[in-house]
């Protein structure tokens, strides 16, 4: 059960605040780290259903800047993926136990500090000629079970965006309307399955002034925090919280 207690606050007001950061400064994928963390110290079903309203909230908050702006055949294509993708993040819930869900977010966490590091020595690149449609499909099935299961679909919708040679505004404002939907879909099925409840409202109520901090200290931070010093840090975290819930899964 989730207990609302100072130790609780400690720990989940911190990482919300990083998720503001990380999404309204650096456009980073890497705001599922908050969930890694909460899982942690919650089940991993309550890290996520507490984490997904506030993920909204930063979505809402984010958006205004980039209204319109995206590229809509790209983001359509991903959003329709996603939408299967998120079904069997769905299925795959409903037969998987705790630990499992801990294995899957950890594993998750460190593929993805795996997969920017290999991107950053360039041993991963953008493909040269502009992925078809039904690559933009099945990333986006990727995109929507990854952020169902851990709120870290952002890789696999890069790899497609990337290939498509979009200008930094519209890759970021796609980005931000793609997870903006997908969040929106993930929300009934995390409601059906119990992942919210009267615990979790309240610490969204709570926690809610923290995301809009987060978002603003990130827009704040874009231009004051070196981007590799910031990136540096959360992997770092990543790659300890998620072998922490490796390990634990594992006992």
């Amino acid at each position: 059960m989730l207990e609302l207690n100072a130790g609780f606050f400690a720990v989940a007001a911190p990482a919300v605040v990083f998720a503001g950061v990380s999404k309204g400064g650096f456009g980073s994928g890497a705001a599922f780290a908050a969930s890694t963390i909460l899982a942690l110290f919650l089940e991993p079903g309550q890290a996520l259903g507490v984490m997904l309203p506030l993920l909204m909230l930063i979505d809402a908050a984010s958006l205004k800047p980039y209204w319109r702006r995206w590229h809509w055949p790209d983001a359509r294509l991903l959003i329709l993926g996603g939408v299967p993708g998120v079904v069997l993040g769905v299925a795959l819930y409903r037969v998987a136990d705790a630990d499992l869900m801990r294995l899957l977010i950890g594993g998750i966490s460190i593929a993805f500090v795996g997969w920017q590091f290999a991107r950053g020595r360039g041993w991963i690149r953008a493909s040269r000629e502009r992925l078809p449609g039904w690559a933009g499909l099945l990333a986006g099935v990727v995109t929507g079970f990854t952020s169902f299961v851990s709120h870290a679909g952002g890789p696999a919708a890069a790899v497609y965006l990337l290939s498509q040679r979009l200008d930094k505004t519209r890759y970021q404002a796609s980005t931000v309307l793609i997870f903006g939907v997908l969040n929106c879909v993930k929300f009934v099925p995390y409601a059906f399955l119990g992942m919210f409840t009267w615990q979790t409202a309240v610490a969204n109520l709570a926690l809610a002034p923290f995301a809009l901090l987060g978002t603003w200290l990130g827009v704040r931070a874009h231009d004051l925090v070196p981007e590799r010093l910031f990136f540096g840090l959360t992997y770092v975290l990543l790659l300890v919280t998620g072998g922490k819930l490796i390990w634990d899964g594992l006992g």
